[in-house]
């Protein structure tokens, strides 16, 4: 994810507004390495900026997510979560308690037969991989391999 002041830079030229709501919400943007939600985004500006409101939140990070800066997700998890890491990548979930990490999988093999494409033009492809983190998991699989699955 860019930085705070080229993101900052970006709403400049884009003619967008510039404030310091705004900017706390880069800054933690930039810090994340999880997929936050806008009210975990919110949560956690309002510590450094109790004045920002959650419009605010919600209107920058659909801003970003616009702009390519940002992904936006919806991986069944309830609210919709936000990923600042806009590489090519796929995602894996706990079932539990809604976890999400970034994986870098090989999906080349994975293709849709023209017949079954219903007229689409195919841009690119998202896989969730569902499973239960090892926070989650029942102390008597603790000892179970992460190969295992």
């Amino acid at each position: 994810m860019k930085s705070p002041a080229e993101l900052t830079e970006l709403f400049r030229v884009r003619g967008l507004k510039v404030t310091p709501q705004r900017q706390a919400i880069f800054a933690v943007l930039h810090d994340a390495d999880t997929h936050p939600s806008a009210e975990a985004v919110y949560d956690a500006v309002t510590e450094v900026m109790p004045t920002v409101s959650l419009r605010t939140v919600y209107q920058t990070l659909n801003d970003l997510a616009d702009m390519g800066e940002i992904l936006q997700l919806d991986l069944g998890t309830g609210s919709a979560r936000f990923d600042p890491n806009v590489d090519t990548h796929h995602h894996l979930v706990c079932e539990r308690c809604g976890r999400v990490v970034d994986v870098y999988a090989d999906t080349a093999g994975l293709r849709i037969a023209p017949r079954q494409r219903h007229g689409f033009d195919i841009t690119a492809t998202e896989v969730v991989f569902r499973g239960v983190c090892p926070a989650c998991r029942p102390t008597t699989q603790s000892h179970r391999k992460e190969t295992d699955a």
